[in-house]
């Protein structure tokens, strides 16, 4: 039976838990997001805060947006990020409901004699008094679940970063590749009225000047399809970011950022990855959750159904007599095994998929710090390499068309295929800050969320070359 100091520590140490529950650990949460990718981010609640929060979003959205930009726009207004901020709050009433004692039962009985005389009153108050025994651990197995609800929620916010700048860079890619074609698109629309007036001359010939408008009805469709692809970047940052009516007017700069000199320290790769880990840290917390769970099984195993203890009185013949009573069950059958097995088999199942969880950080970090060189090598080459090559073979093929040398067929043919090395150099970057912010995302804590890249058109598909490309 629990002494009276003791019984007031334990309600002191509910009333505890209980306090805790408005705030529902978002601090913690904030201050993990400050500290891995430093964005700030709200709960909103319809206060003062929310107007402040607001504000910042219009002064960001009021100058050419960023990547860093977008992501703290992303994490400020996305609206599915504000639903999962409530799986906090559930977490948190969950520990609080565990930390708090049942409530007692009054149990009243009235007999009158069949012979008459006064009634007889029977009495009682009791209460489970196993739920007292076992409340510490109760509590710490809910402790131990809103510290991965916590983690839970920070990965939702540090996923929502990463898309969020995954789709900034597919943008700038795209309306970069628009601005690539509009220049083609004068750049062909010019050679085809030339064209046309060398044919007027007579000094070309009609399938000669069939080529040059087929090039340039090619670049129209290829603008087009640039456009439309454009549109759907945009768009799609815009539900990330959480916008809509007037405040998707924003503006941000066309061109990706040029490759730059240095590159990603990759030291200690996969030791760091795990350190930062959060779906491991999840895990850690999941698995205590499991273990402090199956120490409630295993010690509540005999009493399967509820025990409880309190005072009974009865008033016979105008006498009262008041005394404790008791009620165990007794654990002839159920002896709670298959709670116990039950408890042991979650644990073990915990601890396999913590291992399995830790193979693939390690295995995802190696792969993207493969993918991020591959990429850099690719993109360099390119812009060193492979553009200005075809750009010297156009000058230089455009020099013997000059001089008769030539026909209009190997021209265009060169000019093709610098447009194709265009295209891929855009892409080439592209891939290479995408595969610099999928490591990002891995050092702050979270695996890359691989999206389905859109596959490169061929050369025909783009009317980039019929002879293949110069390497």
């Amino acid at each position: 039976m629990l002494t009276r100091a003791a019984f007031i520590a334990l309600v002191l140490a509910t009333s505890a838990c209980a306090s805790t529950a408005g705030d529902a650990g978002f601090d913690d949460v904030r201050g993990d997001v400050r500290g891995r990718i430093g964005k700030h981010v709200v709960w909103n609640a319809g206060n003062a805060q929310d107007a402040e929060a607001a504000k910042a979003v219009d002064e960001l959205l009021a100058k050419p947006l960023t990547a860093d930009a977008a992501v703290q726009v992303a994490l400020l207004e996305n609206r599915l990020l504000q639903a999962k901020y409530a799986e906090l709050g559930v977490a948190q009433a969950e520990l609080v409901q565990a930390g708090l004692l049942s409530n007692p039962v009054f149990d009243a009985a009235l007999r009158f004699p069949a012979g008459g005389g006064k009634p007889e009153i029977d009495a009682s108050v009791v209460t489970d008094f196993l739920k007292i025994l076992f409340l510490p651990l109760r509590v710490r197995v809910a402790r131990a679940e809103v510290e991965a609800a916590k983690l839970a929620v920070t990965g939702d916010v540090l996923d929502l970063a990463g898309e969020t700048r995954a789709a900034y860079l597919e943008l700038q890619a795209d309306v970069q590749l628009v601005e690539m074609w509009q220049q083609i698109v004068q750049s062909t629309a010019a050679s085809y009225e030339a064209a046309k007036a060398l044919r007027a001359a007579g000094n070309t010939r009609d399938m000669d000047l069939d080529r040059e408008r087929a090039l340039h009805d090619r670049s129209l469709l290829q603008l087009a399809d640039a456009q439309v692809a454009a549109t759907g970047a945009r768009e799609r940052l815009n539900v990330l970011m959480g916008l809509w009516g007037e405040r998707t007017s924003w503006t941000l700069s066309p061109r990706l950022p040029a490759i730059p000199k240095e590159t990603v320290e990759l030291a200690d790769l996969e030791s760091r990855a795990v350190a930062a880990s959060l779906d491991l840290a999840r895990a850690r917390r999941e698995i205590e959750a499991t273990a402090f769970g199956l120490g409630v099984a295993d010690a509540s195993r005999l009493f399967s159904d509820a025990a409880t203890a309190g005072a009974t009185a009865e008033r016979e013949e105008g006498e009262w007599s008041v005394g404790p009573t008791v009620s165990l069950p007794i654990p002839l059958f159920d002896q709670g095994q298959g709670r116990v097995a039950e408890a042991q088999a979650r644990l073990r199942g915990r601890l396999a998929g913590y291992y399995a969880l830790a193979v693939q950080v390690r295995a995802t970090a190696r792969a993207s710090a493969q993918a991020f060189l591959s990429a850099r090598s690719k993109a360099i080459f390119y812009r060193d390499e492979v553009l200005p090559l075809a750009t010297r073979l156009v000058n230089e093929a455009q020099r013997q068309y000059n001089a008769m040398q030539i026909g209009v067929f190997e021209l265009l043919q060169e000019k093709e295929r610098q447009i194709h090395a265009g295209r891929r150099l855009i892409e080439a970057q592209r891939d290479y800050w995408l595969t610099r912010a999928d490591l990002q995302q891995l050092f702050d804590g979270r695996l890359p969320r691989k999206a389905p890249k859109r596959s490169s058109q061929s050369s025909e598909e783009s009317g980039t070359g019929s002879r293949g490309d110069h390497p």
